[in-house]
């Protein structure tokens, strides 16, 4: 399928994605753009019920179709029987965005073991989890199953005070290719995506006027990113014009890391 052809915009209709963290920020705009492509779209979320809620409204006006399943991301007992039952319940699984994580901050000498396990946990372990879980799904897709993993580009360039997030995903990279050639022989891509700073509310709170306004002279683009520049890309990576896509990191960051 032509990427300008008409039909492309519905090309993810009777598809079935699931979105880990979507009820929020860039999970909530991967979600709608997920769903604006007619796919089927399970919001997980941890914690707010409300903001799962409102997510599943916008996929519905966007003309998708929305499942909600409360579930935490760091519980791998959790991830692997409500997958599984999802899995069951809807008639199979075609993409897994393990969009999830937590950012915890701090100097190398005042981290704590407690704070680097918790954020390994729900960046790297729960996306290992989830695509385990997800697997027996995505190799039985009648198209090509899709995993697309929301890194960082702090993941590729590093950033002081911020050590265990880093790392994390850094490590989901890793994960995206080794997964990308072991499960290539049976038609599902895996790729990741490595946003860079988006307007979302956590940014908002931590980034100060005089912070933000030193970053954007760091940005060629000279903009601050939105979800849904994010949403764009993860929608066209579930799609069927990137079906010989896979293992690739798609950097989406302005210019700042290149």
């Amino acid at each position: 399928m032509a990427p300008n052809d008409k039909t492309a915009d519905k090309a993810l209709s009777g598809r079935i994605a699931l979105v880990t963290g979507g009820s929020r920020g860039i999970g909530r705009a991967i979600c709608v753009a997920l769903g604006r492509r007619g796919a089927t779209v399970i919001v997980n979320y941890a914690s707010r019920a409300d903001a799962a809620q409102e997510t599943a409204a916008l996929i519905e006006q966007a003309g998708g179709k929305a499942v909600i399943a409360g579930f935490d991301i760091g519980d791998s007992d959790a991830v692997t029987s409500e997958i599984k039952r999802l899995g069951k319940e809807l008639g199979g699984l075609d993409i897994l965005v393990n969009n999830a994580g937590i950012a915890i901050n701090g100097l190398l000498m005042r981290f704590k073991d407690d704070q680097w396990q918790k954020v390994m946990d729900v960046n790297l372990r729960g996306a290992f989890v989830a695509a385990r879980a997800a697997a027996t799904f995505l190799l039985k897709a009648k198209e090509n199953g899709r995993i697309i993993n929301i890194s960082s580009v702090v993941g590729e360039m590093g950033n002081a005070g911020q050590a265990a997030y880093a790392a994390s995903k850094a490590g989901l990279i890793g994960l995206t290719r080794a997964l990308a050639r072991e499960l290539a022989p049976r038609g599902v891509c895996v790729n990741a995506v490595t946003p860079g700073y988006i307007e979302t509310d956590m940014t908002a709170a931590e980034l100060p006027a005089e912070q933000r306004d030193k970053l954007l002279t760091q940005i060629p683009l000279g903009r601050i990113g939105t979800p849904d520049d994010v949403g764009a890309v993860v929608a066209f990576l579930a799609g069927p014009e990137a079906g010989y896509i896979t293992g690739e990191v798609l950097k989406v960051n302005g210019g700042l890391w290149m």
